[in-house]
């Protein structure tokens, strides 16, 4: 009787620990019912692009001069192919539905990821979808406004008097929207920071250790990321290297509140 009461008294002990250190209402999913909630909110992600894609494609000429509006007035693009023409306008609804559709894939991914959030957290669900979507749209607006018509005047500034820039409109729109892409992309570094230490992955501690690993990692990045000249590669650079600082702040915030947590529990 007395090893059974023990027995007992130890298994109340692990349940009372582990309720401590995990989210209250945390579900316990088999692996295949984790990669068919994946698949459905994967589907309903490229579902919400194609419909958004679709309305694009009506207003595809007046997203095309927003993109145009960077490049050099004095300067033509040209196309090589009858059907080159077409293709762009596809193109470019494509990527203004990616666009659209960024509060509804940060909605899915996040609440993909809720399990992994205490209960108190999944209420601020909205609020992550909202700042998800700004540090994005900050990262593509500042890629749209500083980063293209300086890069641009930069990278065409070497064809000097003697050489006519001949660009398809294939190719500036590729390089564009991409840029646009990598840059909102790169700008939710912050986010994943917080999200990783909240899982116990990441340590404010192992940043700041790692950090001048972390800047040759992240030159590599902007090397591999964007078109091969090095003014681009240095403004994509810089401004990684400031959101890995504020990823340290963030993942210390993180760190700080959970050890008081922890602690109080304790």
């Amino acid at each position: 009787m007395d090893e059974e009461k023990q027995i007992n008294e130890n298994q109340d002990t692990d349940s009372t620990e582990e309720s401590t250190t995990t989210p209250p209402d945390e579900k316990v999913m088999p692996f295949l019912e984790h990669l068919e909630e994946l698949r459905q909110r994967l589907l309903k992600s490229i579902l919400s692009i194609i419909l958004f894609s679709i309305g694009s494609y009506f207003v595809s000429h007046e997203i095309m001069q927003l993109l145009l509006r960077p490049y050099p007035s004095n300067k033509k693009l040209i196309f090589l192919a009858p059907t080159e023409g077409f293709i762009v306008h596809i193109k470019i609804a494509l990527f203004a539905g990616i666009l659209l559709s960024l509060p509804v894939i940060f909605y899915q991914l996040w609440q993909f990821v809720s399990p992994g959030l205490y209960k108190k957290e999944k209420k601020f669900i909205p609020v992550f979808v909202f700042v998800s979507v700004f540090f994005f749209a900050v990262g593509g607006l500042f890629c749209y406004f500083i980063i293209i018509p300086y890069g641009l005047n930069f990278l065409l500034s070497f064809g000097g008097d003697q050489l006519e820039p001949a660009i398809r409109i294939q190719d500036y729109l590729k390089f564009v929207t991409l840029l646009i892409l990598v840059f909102g992309a790169i700008f939710e570094l912050p986010l994943l920071a917080y999200f990783l230490t909240r899982l116990g992955i990441l340590t404010p501690d192992f940043l700041r250790d790692k950090r001048r690993y972390g800047i040759v990692l992240i030159f590599f990045t902007a090397a591999v990321l964007t078109p091969p000249d090095v003014f681009t590669q240095v403004c994509l650079a810089l401004p990684l290297i400031l959101l890995y600082e504020i990823s340290i702040w963030v993942s210390k915030l993180v760190y700080r509140k959970q050890k008081r947590e922890e602690d109080a529990d304790a």
